[in-house]
């Protein structure tokens, strides 16, 4: 293959985040890729469907990068995402995350502070961690998983998906949310 058509098989392709917009300084591309905490929130509505079928789902999404597998598309604030999507949540103490897999990326969950205990299910094998301050799980596809705080203080996670968007999660059938529209 020639250099010619390397060279326009790069330039046909399409644009991405992850290009400095043709025209914009640095400064002014670079502060696109940037996520300040002071302007971001909690948002507690993200997952509201699960917590309004049971409070004890009840947890809060800052979203960093992308905008994770609750794809809240309203949520502008974010560094667009090109490979995966980063965000932190929060889980208040005896809350939980449901059971739940993604069918196309892993899915990793890194505990700053707080106490977990995450339950992994698939093809009817069941295990069981704790975990505390700075351990980190990486689940792969396919695979159930479930977030318990046993902890007396909110836990805070870093949550990482490796996907741009990822496909919204779905729940084991038996589950109560697997019969929940969004």
């Amino acid at each position: 293959m020639s250099d010619l058509s390397e060279q326009q098989k790069i330039t046909d392709a399409p644009a991405t985040t992850l290009a400095q917009p043709e025209g914009s300084s640095l400064a002014e591309w670079m502060n696109t890729r940037i996520a300040r905490y002071e302007t971001r929130k909690y948002d507690w509505d993200a997952l509201k469907f699960q917590s309004d079928f049971d409070p004890k789902f009840r947890r809060a999404q800052m979203r960093y990068v992308g905008t994770g597998g609750t794809g809240v598309a309203k949520d502008v604030n974010t560094v667009a995402a090109e490979h995966f999507t980063f965000s932190t949540m929060v889980i208040p103490a005896g809350h939980e995350g449901p059971p739940h897999l993604h069918t196309d990326v892993e899915e990793v969950f890194f505990l700053i502070r707080g106490k977990l205990k995450v339950v992994i299910e698939k093809d009817g094998e069941r295990f069981e961690t704790i975990m505390t301050d700075r351990d980190l799980i990486s689940v792969p596809p396919g695979v159930y998983r479930e977030e318990i705080n046993i902890g007396d203080e909110d836990a805070l996670m870093c949550v990482m998906l490796g996907a741009k968007k990822p496909v919204t999660p779905t729940y084991p059938a038996d589950h109560p949310l697997a019969r929940i529209k969004r």
